[in-house]
């Protein structure tokens, strides 16, 4: 039986590489079963010994996805002032989704029908929602910025990721100074929106 799980487990981990590679390469149209059956050197049969259908490959490349995003941002060196550490995990997620794409997509857009997260799976963002959380309270305690934590961490999460996603569409304009530039202003007119002092003054 240990070999067994040992061949499910090899298979497992070439099975994501090959989703990942068909993504980086062929975008969300290019996964397919067969395509990552093709590319894991393994047998359709195989592959849905192991995930049951497309849906448990997208959801194995789901979780991955988050969990090298968490990684991404608690490897991110401690920042002295609470507003610049929350600048870097904006830098950092920013870089996530235009370097992965396709990855993203699969993360925030939902883009197969067959694959709908449930509770557990929208777990899989813990991690990453708990970095932002842990930062903005920060903040919030030296009263830089005034709110909810939970809310404030949500808000920033969800404008970072729209504007990312925006950028990678080309959304945000045509040379990387104007788009650097809209970054910031987004970003300083967030802040300062939840900035605790300037709402206190």
């Amino acid at each position: 039986m240990p070999r067994l799980k040992q061949r499910t487990d090899a298979l497992r981990e070439r099975a994501l590489a090959a989703a990942l590679a068909v993504l980086a390469e062929e975008g969300v149209a290019g996964l397919t079963t067969r395509t990552v059956a093709g590319r894991a050197g393994a047998s359709l049969p195989a592959i849905y010994e192991v995930f049951g259908d497309k849906a448990g490959i997208v959801r194995e490349v789901f979780f991955h996805g988050f969990a090298v995003l968490a990684d991404d941002l608690e490897a991110l060196p401690p920042a002295a002032d609470p507003i610049e550490a929350l600048r870097r995990i904006a830098d950092t997620f920013r870089r996530f989704i235009l370097a992965h794409p396709a990855l993203a997509q699969i993360m925030f857009a939902r883009p197969f029908a067959d694959f709908d997260p449930t509770a557990d799976e929208v777990k899989a963002g813990v991690r990453v929602r708990k970095v932002f959380v842990r930062h903005v309270r920060a903040a919030a305690d030296l009263g830089l910025l005034a709110g909810d934590p939970v809310d404030i961490a949500l808000v920033f999460f969800v404008f970072v990721e729209g504007m990312a996603a925006a950028e990678g569409a080309q959304r945000l304009g045509g040379s990387r100074h104007s788009v650097n530039r809209r970054w910031r202003l987004g970003l300083d007119a967030l802040l300062a929106g939840f900035g605790g002092q300037s709402r206190r003054a």
